[in-house]
């Protein structure tokens, strides 16, 4: 739980014919994780022709609407690549006749777009009851215009038309849009759309086409609208029942192809990545969890009854290795927020459990309250969807709050409903933040040792021991902390701190100047500057717990505040207000909790030891097109 499982590098050789049953008993096992580089176009074309298949079997799937499958039996026999490319040529031309009916559907959808877009228009013209055939007339006596302009122009326009001579009439509106006509008589001279460009262009005019179809009597157009409509739908039927008609001819192959193409998988992966040819040999490299070692040879030996030879050693220092993290079913929720951060490196400390632990805690403490928890509580646990990966997370928090609400003894605000266990927040702030600093403190501690636990095990003993994010450093910030609490309480810095802060100093000042290139002045200037910056950045980490004192204190604030205003509204209004002031707490501020709680474990701790670069173990994996 605390680190990845160890992993053990592995070869396995086996004949260069049998290397897609190899493949394919390795995805069964689904414990060899391919890795190292592909030999030269090894398995090259193999890995095409299954890109290829995939792709048209997924196109041929999506037009279907249809994506089953038949189980993939236990003794199936991967596809040698003449088999692949047999398959990959059926799935083309099967494609081939689908995708005429697809171009056929998607001139349909072009054609109904344009249709719905007729109609629109007819609706709009309806209400001129006027035939518009007559209306656009370019050869008589009335000049006139259909468009559309901002509601807001309609009377600086109308007046400036009438001047001109000319109309407007509104004959339909949509939101601040106004469908209008302008007429007016008809300039001989041919300067009317002279006179009148200008003044459309001003008030934001555009044209209103009119389609050839509705230039005729209304109760033409109509029939015609409806005849094309009958017309659109009986194509459509005609169109599924070909679809249907498609699927019925190839639906049992194509499931038989889906199951084909997944047995082919494996080998097309380990092609890219980790597989190599030697002669009539194929070699596989990758890596094994450390426990399934046994089990693996168990099930090469049942299969291949010695054709074939496997060798494994541990990881060689500076090597890359995969991460396999294994987690427990109530912990495997929290696992977003340090893979938000990044996977741990093979060998270095998982944070998850202390994730999954401070963040509860944190955000308890600061949105502390039995109501407001209770409501997280629930509403996390309708969470469906998308969201539905913080299920868990939120109701954690909100039980959490609920804790916490118990020991300030708050209920939707209220101090006076049940008795606190402990104190409320604004009965003693002083112990709240000292309490914070507290926790900090043990945080801090916490990271730091954890840090130097990562570095020993990456074998980096300097760092560990003498830097300022290893042993020195923590001995420098617990004793200048612990000097610092004798000097509040009166009793001078002592003697033993300020011999244990000067030591590690001392250590960390040699290190960074044995570490930095540079004349002798640099180095110390240099171990100086980063010695000092190291015990600042410790106390700075330090008070920002403060924040947790701080949003309890807040969240006790609001709600008082709440409640004055409430205090001066009758009945109803009190009772508005304070439901109101409640969701906005829960909503306002449980969402900054939330992100504050997250930037502690972010930048005061994981900042400190984990690198989050490290790569997650990816083993081959037999399954069907589409699942994960």
């Amino acid at each position: 739980m605390f680190k990845a499982s160890p992993m053990l590098k592995v070869e396995l050789l086996c004949l260069a014919s049998e290397s897609q049953e190899m493949a394919l008993q390795l995805a069964r096992h689904g414990g060899f994780g391919p890795a190292g580089k592909a030999g030269p176009a090894t398995g090259e074309r193999y890995r095409e022709l299954y890109l290829e298949a995939s792709a048209r079997l997924d196109k041929i799937m999506e037009y279907c609407g249809h994506n089953d499958a038949a189980a993939i039996p236990a003794d199936a026999i991967a596809p040698n690549e003449r088999e692949l490319a047999g398959i990959n040529r059926r799935l083309q031309e099967i494609w081939q006749a689908c995708s005429g009916c697809h171009e056929h559907e998607t001139r349909m959808a072009e054609e109904k777009a344009r249709l719905d877009s007729l109609r629109e228009t007819y609706v709009r013209l309806s209400a001129l009851d006027v035939d518009p055939a007559r209306l656009l007339r370019k050869d008589g006596l009335l000049d006139t215009r259909l468009g559309q302009i901002p509601a807001v122009n309609l009377k600086r326009l109308g007046e400036a038309l009438e001047v001109a001579g000319y109309l407007l009439t509104v004959f339909d509106r949509t939101g601040d849009q106004a469908f209008v006509v302008v007429a007016g008589p008809r300039a001989e001279d041919g300067q009317g759309e002279n006179r009148l460009g200008g003044l459309l262009a001003h008030a934001g005019w555009r044209d209103l086409p009119v389609p050839p179809e509705l230039r005729t009597d209304p109760s033409l157009a109509g029939r015609y609208l409806d005849d094309e409509g009958a017309r659109l739908e009986a194509m459509v039927a005609d169109h599924c029942e070909l679809r249907q008609q498609h699927w019925r001819q190839y639906a049992q192959w194509l499931r038989q192809a889906r199951v084909l193409l997944a047995l082919a998988r494996p080998l097309a992966e380990s092609s890219l990545l980790g597989l190599s040819a030697k002669g009539q040999l194929a070699i596989f490299s990758g890596w094994v969890p450390k426990r399934t070692l046994v089990e693996l040879h168990d099930a090469l030996e049942a299969r291949f009854h010695g054709r074939y030879m496997l060798a494994s050693r541990d990881p060689e220092a500076g090597e890359a290795v995969p991460s396999l993290l294994a987690y427990p079913a109530w912990l495997k929720p929290f696992t977003g927020l340090v893979r938000g951060y990044g996977v741990p490196r093979y060998g270095e400390f998982d944070p998850a459990l202390l994730v999954a632990f401070c963040y509860v805690l944190l955000f308890g403490a600061m949105f502390g309250d039995v109501g407001h928890g209770a409501v997280l509580f629930a509403g996390a646990l309708l969470l469906r969807g998308r969201l539905a990966g913080l299920r868990w997370i939120g109701a954690a928090a909100g039980l959490a709050s609920v804790g916490f609400g118990l020991l300030y003894g708050s209920a939707f605000g209220y101090e006076d409903l049940i008795a606190p266990v402990w104190q409320s927040p604004l009965h003693d702030p002083g112990r709240m933040l000292w309490l914070a600093v507290y926790f900090g403190v043990g945080f801090i501690s916490v990271t730091l040792l954890i840090t130097i636990y990562n570095r020993l095990t990456g074998r980096r003993y300097g760092d560990a021991l003498l830097a300022g994010s290893g042993l020195a450093g923590l001995v420098l910030y617990l004793a200048a902390l612990s000097g610092l609490g004798n000097v509040l309480s009166g009793s001078g810095f002592g003697i033993l701190p300020g011999l244990l802060a000067v030591a590690a100093l001392a250590a960390m000042a040699l290190w960074t100047g044995a570490e930095t290139p540079g004349s002798v002045g640099e180095r110390v200037v240099v171990a100086l500057v980063e010695s000092l910056e190291t015990l600042a950045k410790l106390f700075a980490n330090t008070l920002s717990f403060l924040r947790v004192a701080a949003f309890s204190l807040n969240h006790v604030a609001l709600a008082l505040a709440v409640f004055t205003i409430a205090a001066g509204l009758d009945t109803i209004g009190h009772g508005t207000a304070v439901v109101l002031g409640n969701v906005v707490i829960i909503v306002l501020e449980g969402g900054i909790v939330a992100i504050q709680a997250l930037r502690l474990m972010y930048y005061e701790g994981f900042s400190r030891f984990f690198a989050g670069d490290g790569v997650e173990f990816r083993p081959l994996r037999l399954v069907l097109g589409g699942e994960r």
